[in-house]
């Protein structure tokens, strides 16, 4: 069965009074492999694609919100990606209990319904006993990972540069998605990551188009794949690479929701992002 399953878990799943967006899902093995892709819509099809890729010890790595305990501002995690990812113009956005962003806690509902754990520290991942998941935000994947080369600031694959012309922001965001797609590809990585070996994430490697729904549909399913990696590179590197933010017990916490589960995401990390005790 698949050793590791990533989730972009669309924005909008948990509002009432807009359509499902869709949601790019890349389930993967220990050797890199990419053993299937695609979207789903909604909470429920994206439940239904999980459950039916999972194996005994699959980590699931989910971009969005998933536990959430602060009534109002910001999770403290979501604090420090700002705080340590700032430099390379990385932030997160808040999440609160008033927040209509609320897809990641329905998931995290559906998943522990079907027995996924929650994993908030590397040594609760590495003991873990069955299937689990976690929360992970890509840019701090791509520019954590020096390997990759982001040692400036962060691709502008996603969100259009509003401060230019419209068709030139389209153009630099084709180019920089087209860009991380051939680092991707190109840059020994460990543990591998092979886009190649499916049909769908090899398309990525097509050149770009300017349509927004277009590129915007590629950027979930890469997404999904750098999620999925997230997982891999945790197993891999544990704490030596990776910082929990939001879990160190000496700094200010969220608290923890009714289960005992803490608000963390987990972030790979050069030496220069980690936190005061990094």
């Amino acid at each position: 069965m698949n050793a590791y399953l990533g989730i972009d878990l669309a924005w909008g799943l948990g509002s009432p009074t807009r359509a499902p967006n869709e949601t790019g899902l890349v389930a993967m093995d220990h050797d890199g492999t990419i053993t299937d892709a695609g979207w789903a819509r909604g909470v429920a099809e994206v439940t239904d694609w999980i459950v039916g890729h999972l194996g005994p010890r699959t980590l699931v790595a989910v971009d969005a919100s998933l536990v959430v305990t602060n009534p109002t501002g910001i999770r403290e995690a979501e604090r420090q990606v700002g705080q340590r990812y700032g430099r390379w113009k990385v932030a997160a956005n808040p999440t609160n209990l008033a927040s209509a962003a609320s897809a990641g806690a329905r998931l995290l509902d559906a998943l522990t319904e079907h027995g996924v754990g929650y994993v908030s520290s590397t040594e609760a991942m590495r003991e873990r006993t069955g299937p689990a998941m976690f929360e992970c935000y890509p840019y701090t994947t791509l520019v954590g990972v020096e390997e990759l080369g982001y040692d400036v600031e962060r691709p502008r694959y996603k969100r259009l540069d509003l401060k230019i012309p419209a068709a030139e922001a389209r153009a630099r965001r084709a180019e920089a998605f087209d860009e991380l797609v051939r680092r991707l590809r190109g840059t020994p990585l460990d543990p591998p990551l092979l886009l190649d070996s499916h049909p769908l994430t090899r398309a990525l490697a097509d050149p770009s188009v300017l349509h927004g729904p277009t590129h915007k549909h590629r950027e979930d399913l890469l997404d999904g794949a750098l999620c999925a990696w997230t997982a891999a590179f945790w197993e891999r590197h544990g704490d030596g690479r990776v910082q929990i933010l939001g879990g160190d017990p000496d700094l200010h916490t969220d608290t923890l929701d009714e289960t005992g589960r803490r608000p963390v995401i987990v972030a790979p990390a050069r030496p220069s992002q980690r936190g005061p005790r990094g």
